[in-house]
């Protein structure tokens, strides 16, 4: 598995983690968590560079989230957090595209947020990179630029739960096949996205990947 196609054909689902960064939950007005909070996001959900990135029908509000995705290796369950590293393949990075109005709505009313966050084209995602490429994930720069403009950006060492933390938490519950895809949270920075913007995001220095709105 060292490209791109390798874990997006091969994925079974996305993991996601949500309010993994303080600032982030601070700025939506969340309760800061005291256990990893996970989501899920399908895998209709993926599209890569060169196809569009197109709001759900109805959407009057689309954020874009940037994030640090673990790709998983082999087949994970109830695995320890000293063991966890060994189960990753590589790293990408990936937007969480979120329907912010129907996420707003769905909490409102105690709904699931499935129509929010797994919309077709809801997971850009950019290249792949080794594991071994990335020794410490824990110490990178993550960036996104809306239109050339820095939007969000921060190091990773600021999550509240790491990578291992996050792994063994998951695979308590859930088997990761190879291929599945841990989104690792989005720092603060998030807002609406309009029709024509250019989202530029990436690792600073080592991955980067662009997406027009349409």
């Amino acid at each position: 598995m060292t490209s791109l196609s390798g874990f997006r054909n091969l994925a079974t689902k996305i993991v996601c983690v949500g309010r993994n960064y303080k600032d982030h939950a601070l700025e939506l007005g969340n309760a800061i968590p005291k256990k990893p909070m996970l989501f899920v996001k399908t895998v209709n959900s993926f599209i890569v560079e060169g196809e569009p990135i197109v709001a759900p029908p109805g959407c009057q509000n689309l954020h874009q989230e940037v994030e640090l995705g673990v790709v998983i290796a082999k087949k994970a369950s109830n695995i320890s957090k000293s063991d966890a590293m060994s189960y990753i393949g590589g790293y990408t990075v990936a937007l969480d595209m979120t329907a912010r109005d129907f996420q707003d709505e769905a909490k409102k009313s105690g709904a699931p947020w499935f129509l929010a966050k797994s919309f077709d084209g809801s997971c850009p995602v950019g290249g792949f990179l080794a594991a071994s490429e990335i020794p410490n994930p824990h110490d990178v720069e993550l960036f996104c630029k809306i239109n050339g403009k820095d939007q969000q950006r921060s190091r990773t060492d600021v999550m509240i739960f790491d990578i291992p933390t996050l792994l063994e938490y998951a695979t308590k519950f859930v088997t990761l096949e190879p291929g599945d895809v841990v989104l690792t949270g989005t720092p603060a920075g998030v807002t609406r996205i309009n029709s024509g913007d250019v989202i530029e995001f990436g690792l600073t220095d080592k991955l980067t990947a662009k997406f027009t709105v349409q």
